[in-house]
């Protein structure tokens, strides 16, 4: 079984994962990418974004994309399982411009912004669960988010894996509000003020790997978001889900 990490899903899917390495190795990987991403606000149209893939790892630190991490000790259980842990920082790019859809005119600029916390992660044969809490560090949303989830790899012939995930995302009120909310300035006939609450998102994956020669890695990542009602409330909103699709070469050094 090969397992492709839950970091190349994370923060815009900017990195893919190397296979496993020798212990002390370090591992580096340039490339590029693009995101076709569909938000839920109504009338907004689908974005296509070009993206730098970047990948650096070893023992005690791992830089993916717009995400980062300072790993922790792995406490490991038997030959087949461990539990690894780690403080992580990664870029958020929620939000909108007032210009971005019809509905938003009127609206003030909701940011994107860095957010840092730990993670948790159990290998073991069956499938890995892992787990991160982190909160808004630039302060624009003031929001938490708890992340708890499961993925398994499957690995086809030479080179070449699928890895199935599923995941729930729970965002406090505070995220909810500050991206979905109409505030009483910005209220309309046409749209309502509106305050959120806390929601719970359920995200369904697949990343397919395929890696055709020692240094050359090919990646295709879908994503479909089932939202909360919570959020379906919001009067910016008409789509019960927003969906991703993200693919990739990277060149391993």
């Amino acid at each position: 079984m090969a397992v492709v990490s839950r970091h190349i899903i994370l923060t815009g899917l900017l990195s893919v994962s190397f296979n496993a390495a020798a212990d002390d190795a370090s591992q580096f990987g340039l490339g590029v990418g693009v995101a076709s991403t569909q938000k839920p606000y109504t009338g907004m149209d689908r974005e296509y974004t070009p993206l730098p893939v970047l990948h650096y790892e070893n023992d005690h630190f791992r830089f993916a994309g717009l995400s980062a991490e300072l790993k922790l000790p792995a406490l490991p259980f038997g030959e087949t399982q461990r539990l690894t842990t780690g403080l992580i920082v990664r870029y958020d790019g929620a939000g909108y411009a007032a210009d971005d859809a019809a509905i938003l005119h009127g609206m003030a600029k909701r940011k994107g912004g860095f957010w840092g916390g730990a993670g948790a992660e159990w290998q073991n044969p069956l499938v890995n669960v892992f787990a991160d809490w982190t909160h808004d560090l630039s302060g624009n949303s003031k929001g938490q988010r708890l992340r708890l989830g499961a993925e398994r790899g499957w690995q086809f012939g030479e080179g070449f894996t699928l890895t199935p995930r599923i995941v729930a995302n729970r965002y406090d009120s505070h995220y909810v509000d500050y991206y979905y909310g109409v505030r009483d300035d910005e209220a309309r006939a046409w749209r309502p003020a509106w305050q959120g609450r806390a929601a719970l998102n359920t995200e369904i994956g697949l990343n397919g790997r395929w890696q055709f020669h020692e240094h050359h890695i090919f990646m295709v990542d879908v994503q479909a978001t089932l939202l909360a009602s919570d959020i379906k409330d919001s009067p910016l909103v008409d789509r019960t889900n927003e969906n991703r699709l993200f693919m990739s070469y990277m060149y391993a050094f």
